[in-house]
């Protein structure tokens, strides 16, 4: 019978589990990181990125997001959308093509891998035969068009990858049309460029890298002109009346041949360097489009000059007397304009420049060429992530007026509305509003609405301006001065590099009721922010800690603290910092806590902890945490990589001056930096996290860092006895030790006036030693206890004062609990100690039941080092589920996690992503989008071919919107046949 109990409350215990946890990676925030290929439809109105790990990725409108991975590890070097469907197709730099397509399923669309391909050679032919170098969709939306390295052009019919052997275009039969004086010259060399003739989809350019193109009839199968270029091509592009061709070329110059005339001549070419004179770089890519009332707008990327800005990474815009380059903040990967009207044929609305460390859009209807803010793809990492805190349902009045805040900073950006509006976003509104804060390296807090898919920028707080910095005043650069040549016009907000690395935000807390904001920085510095609707000026004053008490034979070896300006600082609206606390030695701050109800902020380094009262500005309490054998503690984290990156900084901002000397080196060089910033931060973030590297059994006192703070707390509970509850606060060590002190605060009518005081009241020793990452206080039905002022917004019900309260310490190691106040051990639970599981991240987290609205349970989420997510119930502490989330071997993936209140989490999977994961049945953000097929009128069939062979049924049922019976073809394809449904018209065009 007991047997039989059992085992129901456990399928019971099982049947709860399943209503409460179930854990899934949703969505990733941010850029993607290496970007490699950009590709655009026009039909569909999506944009489509690759990247160098062989991830592809899909954007429409806000919330609309797919994404794919090949399984082949490769660069993804070019993305094709076939004109007017659902597919697309990527080359990756293994020389395969893929082709994905948008399918419904259960009224959702999903991106799926459809068919691979790989083009084969005749026997014993090399490699470079086939090694694709340009590929072409056709307006037909039935074939490809691939140039190799060889210089050969392969047909292939889509989207079922069948190369159409009778019609490539081999070198030979090129060769054969040339006139002798030119072949006689020059080596063809690969196939660079690959153009269809917009108004004859037979005519397409071939356009071969010495610099010679050939018009090529695709149903004549001829050569119908040869333009001679005698430069290196970079690209062409055919005007859209069909009459011109511009083409780029390797020396800065480009070039307009006219179509349909007689073979040109080498002197009859329309030659121009823009940026003249001296030699100058490539321009890599060039456009050139219409407008219905003015001169068209031309658009191309390269082309400076070599010795003077060769280091620039620009795309000049120009259209009549206008001309501007656009000075971006990386490597230009690609571009694409955007154009209006409902067939995407009218004027140019917005320009859209991928570039490695960002994505920048500019608006080409509105004077001076304004950027349009990103709704999503925001460079998380503009200066690099330091630290995050999330909150959870923000309060309206605190939401918007940060928003206000954020809308001041932003008057820069263009009026104009979002340009990529592809497919619909089906996913329910956010049942709460949430903000994800990063700190940046430059001191920078940014505030991001993360209650959606898209991770949206609302406001950006900097601390920079309270302290005197390295910042040279001389190296702003971002504004080209008044008649300078080329035109200059800086865009994005990419710029890792810090001015000062001591500026660098390492803790952050924010309480949502009272607007009260703390954080704490690199070398010592907490600040306390309020929120101010208007501008004012106040001077920030700097109360010193001094954190080793007078202890004798110590001397710290890292860096100085920061110089606080004395003068006056006009802060702009948002928060303004109102209160500053700067601890001796200047070490990193590793725990901060507030309690806005209080007025305190609890802070702690390697060498102690503090309480600040910053209604009062009084220091409330300083204890010395510090081991006599922690040696370590006294160098500072910096003080090993300062120098370092100090010299790193200096050399870059001399690569910045100089305009000469580095400039064939500047992308290797800024590689390098970037590489040797990586390393030092991994470093720092080992330093920090030594206990990893810890043996199992337990430590001794005489380890490093053993007085480094891990955790504050504050909590209102029974410390002297069990009748009278008492403010406290209490703090946790490396070394294993936990602090509890007594607080005593005044009646409110005399709080601004009578001090706060504190007395030690508690101490306790882990037998082990292990860190203490976390401190809990559970109240008498064993819930943790509320936050600050949440019990008198009425948004949590008040703690349970009457029965006995719990202390739960979690090491990382092993969770305990203790009753309180004997502080005497109740229940504990152990971390594996087989695999070396080790405690890194660990929150509080309210489970709901996806069955009943009423019920849910609190629990505690765990991250370990191996990357494993633990869900341990409170107040049992027993462990309920586990789920692998991160690589092992992810030390900075493990570092940077953050929990929400509702069982979600963070956690950067590169320095400008975050990946988003849930560990609840209620409480899941992902995209849910539907992307339809387009439907376009029977008028663009003059601009398909109508020969035998490309003219099809299929061709005809995509474009004929006006037959009931394609329409309802169409509709079952979205019902989840798509498939079928292409294979179907494939074969019927075949036949």
């Amino acid at each position: 019978m007991r047997r039989f109990r059992r085992h129901g409350h456990e399928s019971q215990r099982d049947r709860l589990k399943q209503e409460l946890f179930h854990f899934n990676k949703t969505v990733e925030h941010g850029f993607p990181h290496q970007p490699s290929a950009l590709g655009y439809s026009p039909s569909l109105q999506l944009l489509a990125i690759g990247n160098r790990s062989g991830a592809i990725k899909l954007y429409g409108a806000p919330g609309v997001e797919f994404m794919g991975l090949h399984d082949e590890n490769a660069a993804v070097t070019q993305v094709h959308f076939l004109p007017h469907q659902v597919e697309l197709v990527t080359l990756l730099d293994d020389n395969s093509l893929h082709m994905w397509t948008l399918r419904a399923h259960k009224g959702l669309s999903e991106l799926l891998e459809i068919g691979r391909f790989m083009l084969t050679g005749p026997p014993g032919a090399p490699p470079s035969v086939t090694r694709v170098t340009a590929v072409l969709a056709h307006s037909s939306g039935e074939l490809l068009l691939l140039g190799t390295e060889g210089g050969h052009v392969f047909v292939v019919e889509v989207p079922g990858f069948r190369e159409l052997e009778e019609r490539n275009i081999s070198l030979d039969q090129v060769s054969n049309s040339v006139p002798d004086d030119y072949i006689g010259r020059r080596n063809l060399e690969h196939v660079e460029a690959l153009q269809e003739n917009p108004v004859n989809p037979n005519q397409v350019v071939i356009g071969y890298g010495r610099g010679l193109m050939i018009i090529w009839d695709l149903e004549k199968q001829r050569a119908i002109q040869h333009i001679p270029a005698t430069q290196q091509l970079e690209s062409v592009w055919w005007t859209e009346d069909g009459s011109y061709i511009l083409s780029s070329h390797s020396d800065g110059s480009y070039c307009r041949w006219m179509v349909g005339a007689e073979d040109v001549n080498e002197e009859e070419e329309k030659s121009d360097i823009p940026y003249g004179h001296f030699p100058c770089k490539a321009i890599s890519k060039i456009v050139q489009l219409p407008t219905e009332k003015g001169p068209p707008f031309l658009l191309f990327s390269g082309g400076m000059p070599r010795a003077s800005y060769g280091d620039r990474h620009c795309i000049t815009v120009i259209q009549n007397k206008t001309q501007v380059a656009l000075d971006l903040t990386s490597r230009i990967i690609d571009f694409f304009v955007i154009r209006d009207g409902p067939k995407h044929t009218g004027d140019p609305s917005a320009l859209v420049v991928l570039v490695e460390e960002e994505l920048v859009v500019i608006d080409l209807q509105t004077e001076g060429w304004p950027v349009i803010q990103t709704p999503y793809l925001v460079p998380l990492h503009s200066s690099a992530i330091t630290c995050s805190h999330h909150i959870s349902t923000i309060p309206i009045k605190l939401w918007e007026r940060v928003i206000a805040a954020g809308e001041l900073q932003n008057t820069h950006y263009s009026k104009k509305p979002w340009p990529i509006t592809g497919g619909q976003n089906l996913a329910p509104d956010p049942p709460q509003r949430d903000l994800l804060l990063t700190g940046h390296e430059d001191g920078t807090v940014c505030f991001w609405d993360a209650s959606g898919v898209c991770l949206y920028p609302m406001y950006k707080l900097s601390t920079a301006a309270v302290f005197h910095t390295d910042a040279d005043p001389n190296d702003n650069m971002n504004q080209g001065t008044e008649g300078e040549w080329p035109p200059f016009r800086k865009v994005g907000c990419f710029d890792p590099y810090s001015d000062d690395p001591r500026l660098g935000i390492q803790k952050i807390h924010l309480c949502k009721y009272s607007g009260y904001l703390t954080v704490a920085g690199t070398a010592g510095q907490i600040l306390v922010l309020e929120l101010n609707d208007e501008a004012a000026e106040q001077t920030v004053e700097a109360k010193v800690v001094d954190l080793l008490q007078g202890q004798e034979g110590f001397r710290w070896k890292g860096h100085t603290r920061l110089d606080v300006r004395e003068e006056p600082v006009l802060f702009p609206p948002g928060f303004q910092p109102f209160a500053l606390v700067q601890c001796q030695p200047p070490a990193v701050v590793t725990a901060l806590t507030l309690h806005s109800e209080w007025k305190l902020v609890a802070f702690g380094t390697s060498h102690g902890f503090g309480l600040y009262d910053y209604q009062q500005k009084n220091n409330v309490l300083i204890k010395c945490t510090l081991n006599p054998s922690d040696q370590l503690a006294m160098e500072g984290p910096l003080s090993r990589v300062k120098s370092i990156k100090k010299s790193l900084r200096q050399s870059f901002r001399r690569m910045r001056r100089s305009r000469v000397s580095l400039r064939k080196h500047h992308v290797n060089n800024a590689a390098k930096i970037q590489d040797a910033n990586a390393r030092l931060e991994a470093e720092l973030a080992e330093m920090e996290l030594a206990p990893v590297q810890r043996k199992i059994e337990a430590r001794s006192s005489d380890d490093s860092f053993t007085g480094l703070v891990r955790t504050l707390y504050f909590a209102d509970t029974f410390l002297s006895d069990s009748s009278h509850n008492t403010p406290s606060l209490w703090a946790g060590t490396n070394g294993g030790c936990v602090f509890a002190f007594m607080l005593r605060l005044p009646p409110v009518e005399h709080r601004a006036d009578e001090p706060v005081t504190a007395q030690p009241a508690k101490e306790i020793q882990l037998m082990h030693r292990a860190p203490v990452v976390g401190i809990v206080v559970l109240d008498g039905h064993g819930a943790p206890l509320p936050e600050p002022l949440e019990v008198a917004h009425d948004l949590a019900r008040s703690p349970d004062l009457q029965g006995s309260h719990h202390l739960l310490v979690i090491s990382e190691e092993q969770f305990k609990v203790f009753t309180l106040p004997k502080v005497s051990a109740k229940m504990k639970l152990k971390l594996t100690a087989v695999d070396g599981s080790r405690v890194r991240r660990v929150g509080v987290a309210w489970f709901g039941s996806s069955r009943s609205e009423d019920y849910g349970e609190s629990g505690l989420v765990v991250l370990t080092n191996q990357g494993d997510l633990h869900v341990v119930s409170l107040p049992g502490v027993k462990m309920q589920v586990q789920y692998p989330c991160i690589r092992r071997e992810d030390v900075s993936g493990i570092a940077s996690c953050v929990f929400t209140k509702h069982g979600q989490g963070f956690y950067l999977i590169s320095p400008s992503e975050f990946e988003r994961f849930s560990l609840s049945t209620r409480h899941v953000v992902e995209p849910r989008c539907l992307v339809e097929v387009p439907l376009h009128s029977d008028n663009s069939t003059k601009h398909r071919p109508l020969h035998d062979g490309f003219s099809s049924a299929h061709g005809n049922a995509r474009h004929d919107s006006e037959d009931p019976e394609v329409l309802q073809e169409i509709q079952k394809s979205l019902e989840g046949d798509q498939t079928s449904f292409l294979e179907n018209n494939v074969k019927s065009a075949v036949a």
